[in-house]
């Protein structure tokens, strides 16, 4: 393809036409230092706005706790934004908002860092992945993504949505013939991944500010 650019963003290379060349790409000196940019099944997708701080925030708070729990319990390796994630069964390369490794998967091989401390990618089936939907990427998030991280048989995709008044988070299950849709017992979703139910609310604060809270039990 012709070389495209973005305003503000550089350029995507005339030369990226598949999956092992966007990867290239993203590992060279010419990949944009901001935005966001992913393969999805042929397409490069290109977002270059900024974080708003609705999905700023809902996704500091669930990767505190998330974070902290993997943690204290030893539960594997745990990523936030800015690490790829790459699997070529779904040919697809993109930077989730936050993914989790468990030692078993790891140990087994279903994901791999290939360079360690060095690797920019996260290669093979992670057991979790977050994305919290902004302005620009419903699409990508509800549609796209939810179908190529099926494929990419990852357990669990945990899709939050502060957008509007309405808070929406749910916990998808990896099954035959998609992802299913965990049941809600008064706001809880139990996770398989990590044998607990986790609770994601809102309130404003005293300055009329958002302000997200994980519950877990």
């Amino acid at each position: 393809m012709s070389t495209v650019i973005l305003a503000g963003s550089g350029r995507i290379p005339g030369w990226v036409a598949d999956l092992d060349s966007f990867r290239r790409w993203a590992r060279s000196d010419e990949f944009p230092d901001s935005g966001w940019f992913s393969y999805l099944a042929g397409e490069v997708w290109a977002d270059p706005s900024m974080e708003t701080a609705g999905h700023n925030q809902a996704r500091w708070k669930i990767s505190f706790t998330v974070g902290g729990l993997i943690e204290a319990q030893g539960l594997g390796r745990f990523f936030l934004d800015r690490m790829r994630l790459v699997n070529v069964d779904a040919d697809l390369s993109t930077e989730p908002d936050a993914m989790f490794i468990s030692n078993k998967t790891l140990d087994a091989g279903g994901a791999r860092l290939e360079h360690v401390e060095a690797t920019l990618e996260v290669v093979g089936s992670p057991d979790m992945v977050l994305e919290v939907v902004s302005p620009s990427s419903g699409q990508k998030d509800t549609v796209f993504l939810r179908e190529l991280y099926w494929k990419a048989r990852i357990r669990e995709y945990w899709l939050v949505d502060p957008r509007g008044l309405e808070l929406h988070f749910d916990i998808l299950r990896h099954a035959d013939k998609g992802y299913a849709l965990t049941r809600r017992y008064q706001g809880w979703l139990k996770s398989t991944v990590f044998g607990k139910s986790f609770r994601l609310t809102q309130r404003n604060d005293a300055r009329g500010d958002r302000v997200f809270t994980l519950e877990v039990r």
